[in-house]
């Protein structure tokens, strides 16, 4: 007997939500409920009159569960809209991160160097410590990481990934 096993694919979830108490709590407990994992959350105001918020979510499943999520999503009543990123087409990522990095002679400087071919930003330097702001892909943060680790990496905070479609269009 052959079994096929269904690969879960990665997806960047884009919901548009009223901006009111309770609706993230919802979203996640819709989550958590069903056994599905968040790997990615954020949320950002996006109206002038702050009645409307783009929840970013990333999550992993294969493609009928991803279905299923975008379904009950869209059924919960303060969702506008919801978009999934990754089915839609070309799209941008990006997260930022503030990366401590403690170190002292050539590891300092090696932290520097590479900070700079990555574009992270000093944005606080003591005679010990740098931390830097860095953005970008998720992959070139998780880069970014890796190579600190070996220079003298002391914490890490990352926003989440944020999405938007290509072109003139919305999501």
């Amino acid at each position: 007997m052959h079994i096929t096993q269904q690969t879960a694919e990665r997806h960047v979830l884009a919901i548009t939500v009223d901006n009111e108490a309770g609706i993230l709590a919802k979203i996640a407990g819709m989550f958590t409920a069903r056994g599905y994992n968040i790997d990615s959350l954020t949320v950002a105001d996006i109206s002038e009159n702050h009645a409307v918020s783009r929840i970013t979510i990333v999550t992993n499943g294969p493609d009928h569960v991803i279905d299923q999520i975008r379904a009950q999503l869209e059924r919960l009543i303060p969702v506008h809209k919801v978009v999934d990123l990754t089915e839609a087409g070309p799209h941008v990522e990006r997260e930022l991160a503030l990366v401590k990095v403690s170190g002292t002679g050539e590891k300092r400087v090696e932290a520097l160097r590479l900070a700079g071919i990555f574009r992270a930003k000093p944005v606080d330097t003591t005679t010990a410590s740098f931390i830097f702001e860095i953005t970008g892909a998720p992959e070139k943060i998780d880069s970014f990481i890796a190579l600190m680790r070996e220079l003298g990496l002391v914490e890490v905070g990352r926003t989440g990934i944020v999405g938007m479609m290509r072109g003139a269009e919305g999501a």
